[in-house]
């Protein structure tokens, strides 16, 4: 697959769990932005032979802060110098609060055909105390807003273990997306990040969460429900209807190549990782005067990607390919790990089938520290 993602760092607002490159800007420097990220892909153009994309995924902060014109001349740009492939998944984030119908219909028409809408909670209390700027009905009519334009393929975000959430919030959010039937659901759990205001807060010992007790109940919950409602898990965090998974965080998961763009973005191709400048001023003024935009570059050795292949493949329900590591490495994890893998076995953490290295039922709740061993 030809995957690319794009990176809009602009917010009407920081939440306060956000570790993300993004901020409020002015919408001045949002054209400039765009504009240097255009310049950014005639780069990548001229320096690479990319067939059509399969995926792109535009990212953030919040694209929808964009004017629709601009997002659209963005996406326009893609498909001229790269082209799609006939089922290509095009994928747009957006916040409730910053979308209408017609903001929808102008993607639609463009060529996106996945939405992925930050909810976060369906509770205004929880929503105010994460710093989020919409209301339970104005996430509500953003997903209708869309399904009205003609999107069939949406995803809703929500989040456990914020602040004054309880298992009975954590249900009533969780119904209130599975009443409206989205496509997708991506269910995080809270992970409280330095440089952010929980950050701050947890340092200083005034951040109160849910308890671990709690986070088990509502992970049951969550898998209860879902599977209920005819959502099956494929992730870590994923849940979707039957052919809506996201292929192109899929790609990811299987720690293939992917092509990116916009400030803080992450490439892999060819084994080498490579991260761009977070600071978008300098993003802008480094591509007009042809200064180079990468501010970290990895190539992994051989070990390395195995290890991180195997790690990020293990999020996925299926697990991780045998066949694949043995292609791509030369390497099986039976034969990598030896005794490691065998104590996890053995205890019914993992399976090994023919096929596949994956956690089991019974590992899950564990999987953190299943992947530290194996990493």
């Amino acid at each position: 697959m030809n995957c690319l993602y794009l990176h809009i760092p602009f917010c009407l607002k920081k939440c306060h769990y956000c570790s993300f490159s993004s901020f409020v800007a002015p919408t001045k420097l949002h054209k400039q932005y765009v504009q240097a990220v255009i310049k950014e892909l005639s780069l990548l153009k001229k320096s690479a032979d990319i067939p059509a994309l399969s995926t792109l995924f535009v990212g953030g902060g919040t694209p929808t802060c964009l004017r629709s014109d601009d997002l659209v001349s963005l996406l326009h740009y893609c498909e001229e110098q790269f082209g799609f492939e006939n089922d290509a998944e095009i994928s747009v984030e957006a916040n409730p609060g910053t979308v209408d119908g017609f903001y929808f219909e102008k993607l639609l028409k463009v060529g996106v055909n996945r939405l992925s809408i930050g909810v976060q909670s369906f509770v205004d209390t929880e929503l105010d105390s994460i710093g989020r700027l919409h209301s339970r009905k104005q996430a509500v009519d953003a997903y209708r807003s869309a399904q009205s334009a003609g999107f069939t393929n949406i995803n809703i975000d929500l989040m456990s273990g914020i602040p004054g959430q309880t298992v009975v919030s954590w249900q009533e959010s969780l119904e209130q997306a599975l009443s409206i039937s989205p496509q997708h659901l991506s269910l995080y759990q809270l992970m409280v990040e330095e440089g952010t205001h929980f950050g701050e807060l947890e340092n200083k010992g005034e951040l109160t969460l849910p308890g671990e007790d709690e986070i088990i109940e509502m992970d049951g919950k969550t898998r209860l429900l879902c599977e209920k409602e005819g959502y099956f898990q494929y992730e870590t965090s994923n849940f979707a209807k039957k052919g809506y998974q996201c292929r192109h965080n899929i790609n990811y998961w299987e720690n293939l190549d992917y092509y990116a763009a916009g400030v803080a973005s992450v490439s892999f191709i060819s084994g080498i990782r490579e991260k761009r400048i977070i600071d978008v001023q300098q993003y802008i003024t480094n591509l007009l005067h042809g200064d180079s935009i990468i501010a970290e570059k990895e190539c992994l050795d051989p070990e390395a990607s195995f290890r991180e292949t195997v790690i990020m493949g293990l999020r996925m329900k299926r697990g991780v390919d045998i066949d694949n590591l043995r292609s791509r490495y030369g390497l099986t994890p039976k034969e990598y790990y030896g005794s490691v893998l065998t104590s996890f076995l053995n205890t019914g953490m993992l399976e090994l089938t023919t096929t596949h290295l994956k956690i089991t039922e019974q590992g899950w709740p564990f999987s953190n520290r299943i992947m530290a061993e194996l990493v």
